[in-house]
């Protein structure tokens, strides 16, 4: 059972749970069938693997329910030898799976090209095997971590002080793994009833050479990798117009494929005519008014660019290595090419940011509006995040993004600009499952239908604080961290972090050297917030 923590419209636009699914599905000795929070295909008689692909930290609350209806024990430790194996993998499982981790009995780390067949061909080996022998010979496979083979240890005072072992036969620590081929993934399913219909999505590069420091997608995937035009992209595309005449070119950065304008030119044929096609997110510098023309001939209507911040000072803190004048041709090029509108992505809350500088934000959305009438525009910003595996990890969320999206948004809707902010209250929430341990999957558990309010979140927390949750089977654990700590406190550069056992592209030193280089460099104050310790959700 391969399933997906949303419904059927959202789960089957996921290229990466698609490809999943397609690597499973063509195996001889898989009978995979698939499962989202609305429907799935019939269920096997006997259920012997249950995974789950993960990219979003809000989706996962959803696992303790999936498996209650399944019928599985939601703690691996309370599983059986009849019981399935329960998997899980994605970058928000890559980056810190603690959270979730007394759920799961092995989460993948990384690209699964090459480590899903590994996995299931060494679970193969040892079909019979009692599961605690199973579970031991996944532990062995490089990238297969398998949470019940590590113990969590804290001080008197309830901090993180290692994730060890149990015995020496466990490996200290697990690896993500990265596949290097010169091919990327493309869709498997192309249906009317996705999110996105009837489209063929082609991912053309992975990863984004540009390293943002808070960015995710660019830390955790690293290396930049991109897929050969003629052994990779065009056979992918031909393959999916055979079944469609909608395109989607994905990646973090897709016009920085080195060969991407090749592409560009090659889709621009007559042949292509009847063909619309759509791009993710572009980098602004590489917008010209070719590519403008070209998409408005193929269908798009709109481009988007990630801006960060109309600040200078913000976009070189976090190194978006770009200028306003870069973002004005962008917006100019796009126009001359016929698009007829402009997406434009940004944050609040960074590190050191100021007043002035939301407001510089602002005052370019308004430049751009003025200097290029006709093209409309919309903004959508979210509050900055800690994400595991970036330099920005250690910082926390600001309470000042919040006052600072309704500034924006004063600003800017009664000109005449579409303003979506994404909202504070999740974005806390998500820093909690960012930057949590073992501790928070007690109330991940109570949490249950209240998943999806704010409030019910706050009221499992404090709870959890209190002691008044059933514990997770195993070892006890201290309370979790004071609700602000979790989420607003600045992090010492010497704190044990959930995910120290598990290992990304990039050394923990070496991220802490990137955000140490930005903030010294482009950081007019740092905003540390130190509660007292036992403060509480409310606070």
């Amino acid at each position: 059972m391969l399933a997906f923590p949303s419904t059927y419209s959202i789960g089957i636009t996921s290229l990466g749970y698609q490809v999943v699914w397609a690597t499973l599905a063509q195996r001889r000795d898989v009978d995979v069938r698939r499962l989202f929070t609305d429907q799935g295909d019939p269920l096997h008689r006997r259920c012997d693997l249950f995974g789950l692909s993960l990219s979003w930290e809000l989706d996962g609350p959803v696992l303790p329910d999936m498996l209650n209806r399944q019928r599985i024990p939601i703690w691996s430790a309370e599983r059986g030898d009849k019981d399935p194996i329960v998997f899980g993998g994605g970058p928000v499982l890559t980056a810190n799976p603690e959270p979730l981790a007394p759920f799961f009995d092995a989460v993948l780390l990384g690209d699964g090209e090459q480590l899903l067949p590994a996995f299931i061909n060494a679970l193969q080996s040892c079909r019979s095997a009692p599961r605690e022998e199973r579970l031991r010979l996944l532990s062995k496979v490089p990238g297969v971590y398998v949470p019940a083979l590590y113990i969590p240890r804290y001080d008197n005072s309830g901090q993180l002080v290692g994730v060890d072992p149990i015995d020496a036969d466990v490996p200290a620590t697990v690896e993500k793994q990265t596949w290097r081929g010169n091919t990327l993934s493309h869709s498997a399913v192309i249906t009317p009833d996705a999110a996105w219909p009837d489209i063929h999505m082609v991912e053309v590069v992975r990863s984004c050479p540009e390293l943002c420091r808070f960015c995710l997608a660019s830390y955790l995937t690293l290396p930049f990798r991109t897929a050969s035009l003629d052994d990779g992209l065009i056979p992918a595309v031909e393959k999916g117009l055979m079944a469609t005449r909608r395109l989607g070119l994905l990646g973090a950065s897709v016009t920085q494929h080195p060969q991407f304008n090749d592409l560009l030119h090659w889709l621009d044929q007559d042949r292509f005519d009847d063909t619309r096609v759509s791009v993710s997110s572009v980098r602004a510098a590489t917008v010209t008014p070719e590519l403008g023309r070209i998409l408005a001939k193929r269908g798009s209507r709109s481009l988007t660019i990630a801006i960060e911040s109309g600040s200078q000072r913000m976009r070189e803190l976090v190194n978006k290595k770009l200028s306003g004048e870069e973002i004005q041709a962008a917006a100019s090029h796009a126009h001359q090419g016929g698009l007829k509108g402009l997406k434009l992505y940004g944050m609040v809350g960074l590190p050191s940011e100021t007043d002035d500088d939301v407001d510089a934000t602002a005052e370019l959305l308004l430049n751009l509006k003025t200097s290029t009438k006709g093209l409309r525009f919309t903004l959508g910003v979210s509050t900055f995040v800690p994400k595991a595996q970036t330099p920005f990890q250690w910082q926390g969320v600001r309470p000042e993004a919040e006052k600072r999206l309704k500034r924006l948004a004063k600003r800017l809707k009664p000109k005449g600009i579409e303003f979506r902010p994404e909202s504070y209250g999740w974005s806390v929430i998500q820093a909690i499952l960012s930057r949590g341990d073992r501790r928070l999957a007690p109330v991940i558990a109570a949490v249950g239908e209240s998943r999806e309010s704010i409030g019910g979140w706050k009221k499992a927390y404090r709870a959890a604080l209190n002691h008044e949750l059933d514990p997770m089977p195993g070892p006890e654990l201290p309370a979790p961290s004071p609700w602000s700590d979790l989420v607003q406190d600045t992090w010492e550069a010497s704190r044990i972090l959930p995910w120290t056992h598990l290992r990304g592209p990039l050394s923990e030193e070496t991220l802490r050297n990137h955000r140490d280089l930005a903030l010294e460099r482009h950081g007019s104050e740092e905003n540390r917030r130190v509660r007292p310790a036992g403060s509480s959700p409310e606070d």
